[in-house]
C-alpha cells in the first residue's frame, strides 16, 4: 500500500477549478486514512460550488486509483471556515500617508518580485474605495465561493488576487461607504478569503491613518510594513505621522520606498530628481528602517499598469526589491 506521504504527493496534481492550484496547496486535503488496501480521504469544501466539489472528487478518485495496492477510495468533505485553512508565512501591509504616492504600484512590483523569486504570492487589495490592483494585473474575472469562503482570482503569472473591485457589477462603479462598512469589509476578507499556504500576502492598504489602516493593523497578523512615500518636503511631514501610527500600532517597519524618486533620459544617460532632491535616506533614518528602494518615473510602467499587464514589466528593479525583501524579513526574524 502506499504511503500518507504518497498519496499527498499524487494529489498534488488535483487542481483548485479557477485558482489553478493543487488542492494540497490551498490547504484542502485535512485527512487521509488507510485500511484494508483502501483510501479515505477527508477534503475541505470552502469556496466550493456543486460543480466544482464533483470536479475535484472525480480527479482525486482517478489520482488515488493509480497508486498500487488501492482497491477503493472513500472521500468525504466537511465544511470548515478560510480562516481555519489558511497557512500564511509572512503578512506585509505597505501604507502611505497620503494617496497618489503609488502605493498601489508599489504593491503589485512587491508581488512580481517575490513571485520571481520562487514564493507563492497573494495581493489583498484593501483600498476599498480606491481598488487598483485588479486593474494594473488585468484580472477581471469575480471570484468564486460558498458560504464557508471566497477563492481568490489568480493572475497570469500565478499572484492570488483579491479585491472589492472583482465583486462589483462593474469595475468604475464607487464605492460609499462610511467607516465601519470599509472596516467590516477588510475583516471580512482575512476571514473568508481561501489563501492556502503563501510565503507572502501583501495588503495594499488605504491611504492615510484612518479607520482603514487601522482595522487592518488590529485584525490582520501583520509581519510588518512598507511605507511608499515621493520626493516631496510636504510628503514627508504625512510619512513621519503614518510612521509614528505604526509604531504606536507595535508594528515593525521593514522598510521604505520612495516612487517618481527620478526620471531617467537615456539619450543623455541622465537622471532628473523632477520633484526634488530624493529624500529617501533621510526618510530611512526617521523610520529607522532600511531604504529598500528608490523607483523612477517610468513611461513603460504606466503603460503597462493602463493595459493590465503590469506582470510583463522586466528590469532590474524587480530583482533589486525582490533581494532587499529577503533580506529586511531576515533580519526582522532574528
Amino acid at each position: 500500500m502506499p504511503s500518507e506521504i504518497q498519496i499527498v504527493e499524487s494529489l498534488q496534481n488535483v487542481l483548485v477549478p479557477a485558482v489553478n492550484r493543487s488542492i494540497v496547496d490551498m490547504e484542502m486535503v485535512r485527512g487521509i486514512e488507510i485500511f484494508d488496501k483502501k483510501v479515505k480521504i477527508t477534503l475541505a469544501s470552502t469556496g466550493l460550488i456543486p460543480g466544482a466539489q464533483k470536479w475535484i472528487e472525480k480527479h482525486v478518485r482517478a489520482a488515488v486509483s493509480k497508486l498500487p495496492e488501492v482497491e477503493g477510495t472513500e472521500i468525504e468533505f466537511i465544511s470548515l471556515a478560510a480562516k481555519d485553512l489558511n497557512k500564511i508565512d509572512h503578512i506585509i501591509a505597505v501604507m502611505s500617508g497620503k494617496g497618489g504616492v503609488g502605493k498601489s504600484l508599489v504593491s503589485g512590483l512587491i508581488a512580481i518580485a517575490l513571485k520571481r523569486k520562487g514564493y507563492h504570492v497573494g495581493i489583498l487589495d484593501a483600498d476599498i474605495t480606491g481598488p487598483s490592483i485588479p486593474k494594473m494585473f488585468g484580472v477581471y474575472l469575480p471570484p468564486g465561493g460558498n458560504e464557508n469562503g471566497i477563492l481568490p482570482v489568480m493572475s497570469n503569472s500565478g499572484i492570488e488576487i483579491m479585491s472589492i473591485n472583482l465583486m462589483l457589477p462593474s469595475e468604475d462603479a464607487a464605492v460609499i461607504w462610511r467607516g465601519p462598512l470599509i472596516g467590516k469589509a477588510i475583516k471580512q476578507f482575512g476571514e473568508e478569503v481561501l489563501w492556502g499556504k503563501l510565503n507572502y500576502l501583501i495588503v495594499d492598504l488605504p491611504p492615510g491613518t484612518a479607520d482603514a489602516p487601522l482595522t487592518l493593523m488590529q485584525s490582520f497578523p501583520i509581519s510588518g510594513v512598507i511605507i511608499v512615500f515621493t520626493p516631496q518636503g510636504l510628503v514627508e511631514m504625512i510619512v513621519r505621522k503614518a510612521v509614528n501610527m505604526v509604531r504606536e500600532m507595535d508594528k515593525r517597519i521593514l522598510g521604505v520606498i520612495e516612487n517618481m524618486s527620478y526620471l531617467y533620459v537615456p539619450e543623455i544617460d541622465k537622471k532628473i530628481e523632477v520633484f526634488g532632491k530624493s529624500r529617501g535616506e533621510d526618510i530611512a533614518r526617521a523610520a529607522e528602517a532600511p531604504l529598500l528602494g528608490r523607483l523612477p518615473i517610468n513611461p513603460e510602467i504606466t503603460r503597462l499598469c493602463d493595459e493590465g499587464r503590469i506582470e510583463s514589466y522586466d528590469s532590474d528593479i524587480i530583482a533589486a526589491l525582490g533581494d532587499s525583501l529577503d533580506l529586511a524579513l531576515s533580519q526582522n526574524s532574528k
